[in-house]
């Protein structure tokens, strides 16, 4: 779905950088300034820095003089207001909005942002099908330009289905029940010279640690460490001397 984020007479550079990174790390990149402050706002050096890499988002963003140019094509307007406006619009959680709205095939949705100094103009709000607010703490709701951009763009991706956590590393499989068997023997054998084990009364030992392996369901390179460790074990089993046999006395 088609997503553009307006942001109206900005007057802080490093906001607009700070807008372009909230942006990108969401998967969106259509960006349009509404008279900002500075005319060379794409290009200062504070924008380029809160900006952190998204300098795609920059060089395609668009400056317009008027909110009539920004809304060129949009369908579905979403005004960012803190404070509901009489007359003006519902307002909405974003996440009670957005939920339903992701699902409207062939919109194109606009999320408005006022300036940080005004807020939004209560005529601008008026033109937009709802008033999303953050549900902030009520003793203290004012948000940063750039965090209120980075909690809509985060909640509209979430409602369009978001993107899959990726493990650090690819998983690795489960060590085959031959290589379990082997290291348990291994770990039996270690276990008796250490003298935690007695052969002759081995109770439910290893029965027990065959099930806490299969449970854990080790990888090769789980059990190849498993093996060192029984392996340091017998070692030192065999490098600690006996104690020495007291002789009887006369």
């Amino acid at each position: 779905m088609r997503t553009r984020f307006i942001l109206i007479q900005t007057s802080h550079a490093g906001n607009v950088g700070a807008a372009a990174r909230a942006m990108k790390t969401m998967g969106f990149g259509e960006l349009v300034l509404v008279a900002p402050r500075w005319a060379n706002v794409l290009r200062r050096e504070e924008t380029i820095q809160r900006a952190s890499g998204a300098l795609d988002v920059l060089a395609n963003a668009r400056i317009v003089e008027t909110l009539d140019e920004a809304l060129d094509g949009v369908t579905h307007l979403c005004a960012t207001a803190m404070v509901p406006r009489d007359f003006g619009p519902p307002t909405r959680t974003p996440r009670e909005h957005l939920e339903p709205l992701a699902k409207e095939e062939g919109q194109h949705v606009a999320f408005l942002f006022g300036s940080e100094r005004f807020g939004m103009r209560n005529e601008d709000v008026y033109r937009c099908h709802v008033a999303l607010s953050i549900p902030t703490d009520p003793t203290f709701g004012s948000l940063n330009l750039g965090a209120a951009i980075q909690v809509i763009a985060y909640e509209w991706r979430l409602a369009l289905g978001g993107y899959a956590v990726r493990d650090a590393v690819a998983p690795s499989p489960a060590a085959d029940a031959q290589a379990v068997a082997g290291m348990l023997d291994h770990w039996e054998r270690s276990l008796v010279q250490i003298g935690f084990l007695d052969p002759a009364a081995p109770k439910k030992l290893m029965p027990r640690l065959q099930q806490l392996f299969n449970r854990a369901q080790p990888t090769p390179e789980e059990i190849h460490i498993l093996r060192g460790i029984a392996k340091a074990m017998a070692d030192a089993a065999r490098k600690t001397p006996s104690p020495a046999r007291e002789e009887p006395s006369p």
